[in-house]
C-alpha cells in the first residue's frame, strides 16, 4: 500500500524503474551504503580494457535515485562516496600489482593503497554531489547541476595536491572512437560532463507522469552522445592517417621484469639487451629509436663510456631517445635525482634532454615525508626532483617533439608547453611493467588517445612493457605491440591534424563554454520555478 502511495505521488507508471528509485531512496545503514558500493563496482566495467559502458547506464542512475532520497547533507555525501569508493576502488585495483613487485616489503600497503587512493579520489565527486543537493533542486534540471558541478570535481582532482586525474568518466568512450572525438573541442572534461548528464536524464525518466516526457528524458540522454559520435565519424571519414615522409620511428619494448635491470650483475645485459632488440631486423629502414622510460640503467648524459655504447642503437643521421636517470652530486655529500628522456645520436652526442615533472606520489617522492612515513615503492638513493615542466624539443631529423613520462600523459592539458611553438608530435614513454597483467596498461593507453585526440597530436608511445605503438591525431592506433609482448613496433610518423584544435588552442576553458548553456537552461528553469 506504501509502494503503491509512492507510485501515485511521483504519477510514474514504470513501476520497475520507481521501485528501485523508491526502495534506493528509502534504504539506510549498511544496505544503502554496501549496495552503492557494489554498483559503482559494478560501474567500472565501463572503463578500459572491458569497456562495457551499458553497465554505467544501469549503475548511475541507481547512484542518482539514491541521491534523489538524500535527508541531509551528510547523506548526500556519504551516497556520492559509497558510489564513488567502489568505482574507484574497483578501476584501481591494478595499484596492488606495483606493491606485489616487493610483497614483503609493500604487501601490508594493498588494502590502504587501493581503497584509500578509491577513497581520497571518491571525496571529489561525493562534493559535487552535496553541493548539487544544497541547491535545493527536485525540478528534472537538477541533473544538469549534478552533471557540472560532477565535473567541476573532476577537473579539482586534476590539480589539488599534484593531482590524480585517473579515470575521469568521459574515459569510458575508449571503444568508440567517434565519440571520443569531441575531446578535440572540450577535452575529456567535457566529454566526462556529456557522460554523467546522459546517465543522470535516464534517472529522470521515471519520475514524469506522461509517457512522452518520459521519452524525451531517454531520447535526450541517447541523443547526447549519438549526435557527438555522428560528427566524430564524419570528422574521421574527413582526415586519412597521412604520415610525415622520410621518418620511421621503432618502439622497443623489452619486457623486462621489475628489479631485474638494477641489479648489478644485470645492467650491462640489460643496455646489450636494448641494443639488440633496436638493431633487430628491419634496423635499416629505421629513422629513429625510442626506449621505455628508465630503460637504461645508467646516467647515459653523464656517462660517455655507456652513451657511446647506448649510441649503437641510433640509425646512422638518426636518434635513440632513450629513458634513463640523471644523477648529479650536490653539496654536502647530497645527489640529485632526475628521471629523464635522452636523445643520443650516433656519434654519441647527447641532443636534448626532457627531466620528467609531475612525478609520481610514493613511486618518485614522498608527499609530506616530514609526516608520512612511507616508503618509497621505487628503490633509489633519494627522491627525483622535478623538471622544469612541459617543453618542445627540437631534434636533428625529426619535427618539434612535445616529451611526457609515463604518469604525466594522464594529465588532460598539461603535456603541452604553452606559449611556445606547437610540436608536432607526442613521444611518451613509460613503464607500465609495475601494474602486471592487469588493467592498468590499458587504461594508461587509453589515456594516450585521449591526449592524441585533445591536442591533435600524434603520439609515439615506448613501454618497457605495457602497450607500445603509434597513435594518430585523431586516435586511431597505426602501430601495436601488445602487453607482455617483447619486441618491438616500426611505424612512420603520423601527421598532426591540420590546424591546433579547439581544446589544443584553448584548454579547459572549452569544457566551460560547451557546459554554460546547459547551465543557463537550468537557472531559467529555476527562476520560473
Amino acid at each position: 500500500m506504501i509502494l503503491a502511495q509512492s507510485f501515485k505521488v511521483d504519477g510514474s507508471g514504470d513501476l520497475l524503474a520507481l521501485s528501485l528509485r523508491y526502495r534506493l531512496g528509502a534504504m539506510t545503514g549498511w544496505r544503502r551504503y554496501g549496495g552503492l558500493t557494489l554498483l559503482g563496482a559494478l560501474a567500472a566495467l565501463a572503463l578500459p580494457p572491458v569497456d562495457w559502458i551499458f553497465v554505467l547506464f544501469l549503475s548511475f542512475p541507481c547512484l542518482i535515485w539514491a541521491w534523489d532520497g538524500a535527508k541531509s547533507f551528510k547523506t548526500a555525501f556519504l551516497t556520492g562516496w559509497f558510489w564513488c569508493l567502489g568505482f574507484y576502488s574497483a578501476g584501481f585495483y591494478w595499484i596492488a600489482n606495483a606493491l606485489l613487485t616487493d610483497a614483503a616489503k609493500f604487501g601490508w600497503m594493498i588494502p590502504f593503497a587501493t581503497f584509500g587512493l578509491g577513497g581520497l579520489v571518491a571525496v571529489f565527486p561525493a562534493l559535487g554531489l552535496t553541493a548539487a543537493y544544497a541547491l535545493r533542486c527536485k525540478s528534472p534540471v537538477r541533473v544538469i547541476w549534478v552533471a557540472a558541478l560532477w565535473t567541476a570535481s573532476e577537473w579539482l582532482r586534476t590539480f589539488v595536491m599534484t593531482g590524480f586525474p585517473w579515470n575521469p568518466m568521459g574515459s569510458v568512450w575508449d571503444a568508440i572512437l567517434p565519440v571520443m572525438q569531441s575531446a578535440s573541442l572540450f577535452g575529456v572534461h567535457g566529454l566526462s560532463f556529456v557522460t554523467v548528464l546522459g546517465c543522470a536524464l535516464l534517472a529522470t525518466a521515471p519520475t514524469f507522469e506522461r509517457s512522452r516526457d518520459r521519452l524525451i528524458a531517454v531520447g535526450a540522454a541517447v541523443a547526447l552522445p549519438l549526435v557527438l559520435g555522428v560528427w566524430g565519424a564524419v570528422r574521421l571519414a574527413q582526415s586519412p592517417t597521412d604520415f610525415v615522409p622520410g621518418i620511421t620511428l621503432r618502439m622497443v619494448q623489452p619486457a623486462l621484469a621489475q628489479g631485474e635491470k638494477w641489479r648489478p650483475e644485470n645492467r650491462e645485459k640489460v643496455l646489450f639487451d636494448l641494443i639488440e632488440l633496436s638493431r633487430a631486423q628491419g634496423f635499416d629502414q629505421v629513422t629513429h629509436v625510442i626506449w621505455p622510460e628508465s630503460a637504461v640503467p645508467f646516467d647515459i648524459a653523464s656517462d660517455p663510456q655507456h652513451r657511446a655504447v647506448a649510441a649503437l642503437a641510433a640509425p646512422p643521421q638518426g636518434l635513440v631517445l632513450a629513458g634513463a636517470p640523471r644523477i648529479k652530486a650536490g653539496e654536502n655529500g647530497s645527489w640529485q635525482f632526475w628521471n629523464s628522456l635522452i636523445a643520443i645520436d650516433s656519434w654519441g652526442r647527447v641532443q636534448g634532454i626532457y627531466d620528467k615533472a609531475h612525478l609520481v606520489p610514493f613511486g618518485e617522492y614522498v608527499p609530506l615525508r616530514g609526516f608520512l612515513p612511507i616508503p618509497r615503492v621505487v628503490s633509489s638513493m633519494g627522491d627525483f626532483s622535478p623538471g622544469p615542466g612541459p617543453r618542445t624539443l627540437t631534434l636533428p631529423g625529426l619535427p618539434p617533439v612535445g616529451p611526457a613520462i609515463c604518469y604525466e600523459s594522464i594529465f588532460p592539458g598539461q603535456i603541452i608547453e604553452k606559449g611556445a611553438d606547437r610540436p608536432q608530435w607526442i613521444a611518451i614513454i613509460t613503464n607500465d611493467g609495475w601494474f602486471g597483467n592487469s588493467a592498468g596498461p590499458y587504461q594508461h593507453f587509453a589515456a594516450a588517445r585521449m591526449r592524441a585526440i585533445e591536442e591533435g597530436l600524434p603520439v609515439a608511445r615506448a613501454a618497457n612493457t605495457g602497450i607500445s605503438g603509434m597513435i594518430d591525431s585523431y586516435g586511431r592506433v597505426v602501430a601495436r605491440l601488445d602487453l607482455g609482448s617483447r619486441g618491438h613496433v616500426d611505424a612512420g610518423l603520423p601527421k598532426p591534424s591540420v590546424q591546433n584544435t579547439l581544446y589544443g588552442e584553448y584548454g579547459d576553458i572549452t569544457a566551460v563554454f560547451a557546459i554554460f548553456p546547459f547551465l543557463l537552461i537550468a537557472l531559467g528553469f529555476r527562476k520560473r520555478t
